[in-house]
This record gives C-alpha cells, structure tokens and sequence, in this order.
C-alpha cells in the first residue's frame, strides 16, 4: 500500500512540476511575442478600428496608392517572396482577391522583396489586384503595422472618414 501511495505522491509532484514548466514557458513566449512585436516601439498589429497611418506609394502601373484614395472596403493582403507559408497560400489568396466585390480595385496586395525577387507573386497578383512591392519594413507595411506574412485584413472608412481596419480574414480553402 506505501509503495501506491509513493507512486501516487511522485506523480503527484511531477504533474505539479510539469505544470510549473508549462506555465514559464507560456510567460517566456509571451514576453518573446511582446519584444518582437514591438520592435521599434510599433504595435503589433492594426486592430479593428485602428487607424490605417499614412502612406504613399506607386503600383506596379505607376498609379499612386494613397490612404485617402482606398475608397469602400477594400482587402490588403501583406506578402513577402522568402515566406513559405505565402508561397504556399498564394494561390488561395489569388482566388480570394477574384472574388472580391469590385474586383481589381477594391484588392491591394503588397509584396514584401526585392524588385528582382517579386516578379512571380506579382505574375500571378497582377490579374486580381492593384500590387505594390516594397522593401520588408516600408511605407505601406508601416502604415498598416503589417510585420508578419501573411497578413490580410479589410479596411474602410468609419463613421469620420477616417480609413480603419474593420476585420480580419484568410482566403477561404479552395
């Protein structure tokens, strides 16, 4: 009988542990997440009803792409060319850009590379959106707090004018 109430109270005390454990690394990710994310003293992400900041920016047809001219609700998906998760998503994501309300004006897509690098994102993109490609950190990426990829949100005025983010989404499974 000692010796199950032994093996009882050491397991006991190892789940006790393992709990301990558990939990300090929850806190160690969480203080990890909190120093990635604010890199640079930004937030993390836009969240519903933050305001988009101010950008400006040519598509790759040299029209301007500014905060004030993103007019109804428009879907932004952040991409970058070193990501596998965008590459692999990318094709959703084009099936999901066709069948936005409005079509090709009402989608933004960003492309995170280098101008060499960005040409078989904007291959596929260009159809079904208007596509900038930026640097990783540039204007558009830091108005929209966009740091990791794949990022998709819409955005649209709220009730002053002013163009917030209204929801998060993912393109739906094909």
């Amino acid at each position: 009988m000692t010796i199950l109430v032994s093996a009882v109270l050491i397991v006991g005390l190892l789940s006790a542990v393992n709990f301990l454990l558990t939990f300090g690394v929850l806190k160690r990710l969480r203080e990890h997440t909190a120093l990635l994310s604010n890199e640079a003293g930004l937030s993390a992400e836009l969240g519903i009803a933050d305001p988009v900041g101010d950008f400006a920016a040519l598509d790759i047809d040299g029209a301007p792409v500014r905060r004030e001219l993103l007019l109804g609700e428009t879907f932004v998906a952040f991409v970058s060319t070193s990501c596998d998760s965008c590459r692999e998503k990318l094709p959703e994501l084009v099936e999901h850009a066709r069948r936005v309300p409005g079509g090709r004006e009402q989608v933004l897509a960003v492309v995170a590379a280098g101008a060499d690098d960005a040409d078989a994102f904007v291959e596929r993109l260009a159809a079904v959106a208007r596509v900038v490609v930026e640097p990783k950190g540039g204007p558009l990426s830091n108005a929209f707090r966009a740091f990791t990829y794949p990022t998709m949100m819409w955005v649209g005025p709220d009730d002053a004018g002013r163009v917030v983010r209204i929801k998060q989404t993912a393109p739906a499974p094909a």
